[in-house]
């Protein structure tokens, strides 16, 4: 998502995201090895897969994006993001036992999630009122007809998911 929104005013913001969900998988991977829990290769193929799977939705648009992407895929992210600070949680109880974790790296970790996710939510309002206003351009449909018997029959201030 950081690439496809590079030039756009969140660009910057997702840039900062995915260099920091990187650090994030790396800590990750040293909590691993600290706790002795090995990585199981096909379940990150698996996840890699569907994260390929779910790009290829079906909108209706075989290669531009939808208007809902965007909402989609931060709201995919915030969850994430959500996920990821319970994972933090969980180790920080372990921290404060006999683990061998280090309580404030934990801490900040889910420091950094809690700001993710608020950046995250921060876009993901901001990409709903651009695809859910009535000021919003309209979805391609079947051809002017459909677009005037719509146009007749739907209130001006009504929005594009109501109609």
């Amino acid at each position: 998502m950081a690439r496809t929104q590079r030039d756009t005013p969140a660009g910057p913001l997702l840039a900062e995201l995915a260099g920091e969900i990187a650090e994030d998988r790396e800590s990750l991977r040293e909590f691993m090895t600290a706790l002795d829990v090995p990585a199981r290769w096909s379940r990150i193929v698996m996840g890699r897969l569907a994260e390929k799977a779910a790009r290829a939705k079906l909108n209706g648009r075989l290669v531009s994006r939808s208007p809902l992407s965007d909402v989609l895929e931060l709201e995919a992210m915030r969850l994430g993001v959500e996920g990821k600070a319970s994972l933090w949680r969980s180790l920080g109880t372990l921290a404060e036992t006999s683990a061998p974790l280090d309580p404030a790296a934990v801490g900040r970790l889910l420091d950094r999630a809690g700001r993710q996710a608020a950046v995250l939510e921060r876009l993901r309002v901001d990409a709903v009122g651009r695809t859910f206003t009535a000021d919003a351009p309209a979805p391609a449909r079947a051809g002017r007809d459909h677009a005037r018997r719509t146009a007749r029959r739907t209130p001006a201030r009504r929005t594009r998911w109501a109609s």
